[in-house]
């Protein structure tokens, strides 16, 4: 089966000779027709760069990548009229009302609401009270509908959407996921990028970035199977102490804050009680310990720091 993206070793680079920084370093990954994949890493990973070399707004410095079987340099006429894309900032005109914005972007790529209110009906039924009111003056959520809506009024083949649930609530966070699956079942290719670890298990593969690199990828389930120590989950009442602490244990791989607990990293071989009598030593007081499943964030974490 022919990609639907392919990313061979493309490289982007900002500054001068002097300062270069590299946003983007000889990155290469593949995406199916109808897959939906995600680019998983925290800001300044080179997610963005990425997208905005696939959508052609930027000229990468090296590599080489296609879009729908399209050139991303050559054939940069052809890709625009098959893609859609959703930025991380909200750019549509906030002027403009809902209904506004809808009839620009369709009149931008010779078509109609009508034409493919199929697609977008399910998305924009949510959003059509509110089509007489002014972009800008809609909610977080409600303008990331809105943004969805016109990146597909078109019919795009290839959908690339750059961290689209940043500073969304958790409801709309949901119903946008939801959403996606429903564009996925229509034949859409769906590359999303975030910086929510939680996310990366709604996508059928995942690219975890960072530094401008792919440091792994695959389906969320491999990811995780690369994973193999044992991993501790341990809190207590004074969290800072308890950090420094369990990081002077000769036992101890890693140790990091994960929610209301701190996950370590742990050798093969270990006793829990000997790392709780440590603890207590070191004046820890009510410490829990508990066995845990390791997730996508360990294994990031794990990358990171090999």
């Amino acid at each position: 089966m022919n990609a639907a993206v392919s990313v061979n070793n493309l490289i982007k680079n900002y500054g001068t000779k002097k300062a270069v920084v590299e946003a983007v370093k000889t990155v290469s990954f593949d995406v199916l027709p109808a897959e939906l994949f995600g680019i998983i890493g925290p800001d300044g990973a080179g997610k963005t760069s990425l997208f905005r070399m696939l959508t052609t707004l930027l000229l990468p410095d090296g590599g080489y990548a296609t879009v729908d079987g399209f050139d991303i340099v050559k054939d940069y006429k052809a890709i625009r009229n098959r893609v859609g894309y959703m930025p991380g900032r909200f750019s549509l005109y906030q002027d403009l009302t809902v209904e506004e914005n809808m009839q620009f972007f369709a009149t931008i790529f010779n078509t109609s609401i009508e034409d493919n209110y199929d697609l977008v009906k399910d998305i924009y039924i949510q959003i059509e009270p509110f089509k007489k009111r002014k972009a800008g003056k809609l909610s977080g959520g409600m303008k990331q509908k809105l943004a969805l809506s016109c990146a597909l009024i078109h019919r795009p083949t290839v959908l690339f959407l750059d961290e689209p649930t940043t500073g969304v609530d958790a409801v709309s966070r949901k119903e946008f996921w939801e959403m996606l699956k429903r564009l996925k079942q229509q034949g859409i290719t769906i590359l999303v990028s975030t910086p929510y670890m939680d996310e990366a298990g709604l996508c059928d593969r995942i690219a975890l970035m960072q530094d401008g690199s792919i440091l792994s990828a695959g389906t969320p389930q491999q990811i995780i199977a690369e994973f193999k120590e044992p991993v501790l989950a341990i809190k207590a009442d004074d969290m800072y102490k308890l950090l420094k602490d369990l990081g002077g244990y000769a036992l101890i791989k890693d140790v990091y804050s994960f929610g209301e607990y701190h996950h370590a990293v742990m050798q093969d071989v270990f006793d829990e009680t000997d790392l709780c009598h440590f603890l207590e030593r070191k004046n820890n007081y009510n410490v829990t310990i508990k066995r845990t499943t390791p997730g996508i964030e360990d294994r990031f974490m794990q990358l990171m720091k090999n």
